[in-house]
């Protein structure tokens, strides 16, 4: 690999170099060495990005280095990527330097394939949840990865579930979730001419040119131009390969996002809103009404202890106001980007 380190693991990254690891990569790497619990994962740099764009093709030695780093999560996790009995699921989110809300790419749930998918099947017990992650991950990667407009997936959900009268996403069943994945499928074969690619890594390296490509897109640059973020301040975007964590695991789960005090008032309270069993998406699509932080004492006292902790060591390491994500996993809680507030 031309000499040129390109992906440092979360405990190795150096959580104040934004321009090579953008700000989610610095900050994940970050959180991770002063001890939060994060979910393992990896950065490939801002630096491979601008190698990509300037061939349009992955780096020499890039996708060797990604295998490296995916038998490194696969160790720490103790699953296997595309395995048919205990399957590592990774997102794969931009991060530029400077944030761009909006802007860039995420993919999440990548490594699930005929094969991966009876096993997620079995690690949860929950046949829903599998073809509910499964169609979600077709979606992002059809419009993200091979750039399938959202609307042709849309379509079918609105029919499918006018067909079973479920007036929810929630409402389907997995039956119903399962016709929807085949359904998703034959849009991606029918649009890319191929059909959805099986293969993990294949999956993995697609996306990751993806995500690259996202910086030089229109909206992107527009973003850009619009409020004057120079090269130096940000320059091509960092991927993050991140181990999946599902706040859709049933109702001891859950994701919300949250401030370490009030943003409007400065009032010196945690602030923000969470939903039980769902995936984050859910929180900022509008989909359902979630509750506010406060609830969550009387609802998962231990979570909520849990939080006020993570709040308290986000603010005493950072000494500015933090705005974060996180995700409850079968009462284990894992803290996701976090960022100065704006």
């Amino acid at each position: 690999m031309s000499g040129k380190k390109y992906i440092y693991a979360f405990e190795e990254g150096d959580g104040k170099n934004k321009i090579l690891l953008g700000g989610k990569g610095a900050n994940l790497c970050e959180m991770t060495q002063i001890g939060l619990n994060v979910p393992p994962g990896f950065t490939i740099t801002t630096e491979a990005c601008l190698a990509y764009l300037e061939k349009n093709q992955l780096p020499d030695g890039l996708m060797d280095g990604i295998r490296v780093h995916m038998l490194a999560l696969e160790k720490k996790t103790g699953k296997g990527f595309g395995s048919g009995e205990n399957p590592l699921l990774v997102s794969v989110r931009s991060g530029s330097a400077m944030s761009m809300p909006g802007m860039m790419d995420t993919i999440l749930n990548l490594g699930l394939n005929e094969m991966s998918l009876p096993g997620l099947i079995k690690q949860t017990g929950n046949e829903r949840f599998a073809y509910d992650a499964y169609r979600r991950f077709i979606q992002l990667f059809g419009k993200i990865a091979l750039g399938i407009g959202d609307e042709h997936f849309d379509e079918r959900m609105v029919a499918i579930k006018r067909k079973y009268g479920a007036p929810l996403d929630v409402d389907l069943t997995a039956a119903h979730l399962k016709e929807l994945a085949r359904e998703f499928l034959s849009i991606v074969e029918r649009h890319s001419g191929k059909p959805f690619p099986q293969n993990p890594f294949e999956q993995l390296e697609i996306s990751v040119g993806a995500v690259f490509r996202s910086w030089s897109g229109k909206r992107a640059v527009d973003y850009r131009k619009q409020f004057r973020i120079t090269r130096e301040q940000a320059n091509g975007t960092a991927v993050n390969v991140c181990t999946m964590v599902f706040g859709n695991m049933g109702n001891d789960s859950g994701t919300g996002v949250g401030f370490t005090r009030n943003p409007g008032t400065g009032e010196n309270l945690i602030y923000g809103e969470y939903l039980t069993n769902a995936q984050g998406e859910d929180v900022v699509a509008g989909i359902r009404t979630p509750k506010a932080i406060a609830e969550m004492a009387d609802e998962m006292p231990d979570i909520y202890d849990q939080l006020m902790e993570l709040r308290n060591r986000l603010e005493s390491h950072y000494h500015e106001v933090q705005d974060f994500e996180f995700t409850i996993e079968k009462g284990s809680l894992y803290c996701l980007q976090p960022a100065t507030a704006k």
